[in-house]
């Protein structure tokens, strides 16, 4: 099974499925189906966004009990990543550890299994998570699909994640008055005021200096309209990238706005959910112990910083972890995927599913 794995994978790392590159995202559904005759495939596709929900039997369950999600779509990368290579026990490429070697692994898990089980499970392929995962996950979700649990193969090397911050991104603005710039005093500076602004900010979001589990805030750009050095600018924008704990969900927004002089507009531009499932789920206990099973050790419960497709399913009320293989370089010119966890990996879900 593992050569097989280790066939998918590279197949998949082999197509560049960027963003960049939209007419690559048919390309590596093509090579799932391939894996997937005699399964009902549907088709979804939102905004040129194409995506896959595959499962047994010619009708879609109402509620699925299990979703085995994998995104197909990967960040750029050099030209020569996406010619797979191993190496000291190692798939190299890009994708091999977010995701595509996982999303093989899930494949072939659901293909071995899907008709044997006594419950609908599906699996859902999507190409537009690292870019949000709207039209994908989140569009299949709006239409009605359903599961009681989801599991995204995403690189948690093997530890269990079952909460992620929520987003927020916003636009603080300030407005002054023009003047010369020999004559300050004849203007109002819109950007002194942002000062002001963000030094209040600064005191309720403190700059993290190492990894810690609050809510965080970025300053990711500062713009004016501004051209010249020979005038007092009139306006000030700067863009936030928040970065919240399930605990602040309902506060943060507030919480911002609080922390700002009036002086300070605030213009909400994306709100997106933290990623929660209570660490005492069964099905969270019951996929420690399918992994202590095959590799003697306990799935550690971990928290991350980096959101998922799964706060989507959060989203409409379906509890769902991210669970993966061990790897290295996500996003980096340097990605590999263990090939030993891949097996892993593979006996794990093989296993948790087949117990339930």
């Amino acid at each position: 099974m593992l050569d097989k794995i280790i066939s998918v994978a590279k197949k998949f790392i082999t197509i560049s499925s960027i963003k960049e590159n939209p007419r690559k995202s048919p390309d590596v559904l093509i090579i799932a189906k391939k894996e997937l005759s005699g399964f009902t495939i549907e088709d979804f596709e939102k905004e040129g966004v194409p995506s896959l929900l595959i499962y047994k039997g010619k009708a879609r369950p109402k509620r699925f009990k299990f979703i085995l999600n994998a995104h197909l779509d990967v960040v750029p990368g050099k030209k020569e990543q996406f010619k797979p290579v191993v190496k000291d026990g190692k798939l190299y490429g890009r994708g091999a550890y977010d995701m595509k070697a996982a999303a093989a692994v899930e494949i072939l898990v659901f293909k071995e299994l899907a008709k044997k089980l006594n419950y609908p499970i599906a699996l859902q392929l999507v190409t537009d998570e690292e870019i949000g995962g709207f039209n994908g996950t989140k569009y299949q979700l709006d239409k009605g699909v359903r599961s009681e649990f989801a599991i995204a193969g995403e690189s948690t090397d093997l530890g269990i994640k079952n909460q992620a911050k929520g987003v927020v991104w916003a636009k603080i603005k300030t407005k002054g008055k023009t003047a010369h710039g020999a004559y300050p005093w004849m203007g109002k500076n819109a950007i002194w005021k942002m000062i002001n602004a963000l030094n209040h900010l600064h005191k309720s979001f403190p700059e993290a200096k190492k990894e810690i589990w609050k809510t965080t805030l970025n300053l990711s750009k500062i713009e004016t309209s501004n051209s010249t050095f020979n005038k007092v600018p009139d306006d000030c924008t700067v863009g936030i990238d928040v970065r919240y704990i399930p605990d602040d969900a309902k506060t943060i927004v507030s919480k911002i706005k609080k922390a700002l002089p009036k002086e300070a507009e605030v213009e909400l531009l994306l709100k997106e959910p933290a990623q929660f499932t209570d660490k005492n789920n069964i099905y969270i206990k019951l996929l420690q112990k399918a992994t202590k099973k095959v590799t003697n050790k306990l799935a550690p419960i971990i928290v991350k910083h980096g959101a998922s497709d799964i706060r989507h399913f959060n989203r409409v009320g379906c509890d769902g972890i991210e669970f993966g293989p061990i790897g290295f370089g996500l996003h980096t010119d340097n990605e590999w995927v263990d090939i030993k966890s891949l097996e892993q990996y593979y006996l794990i879900l093989k296993s948790f599913l087949s117990t339930i």
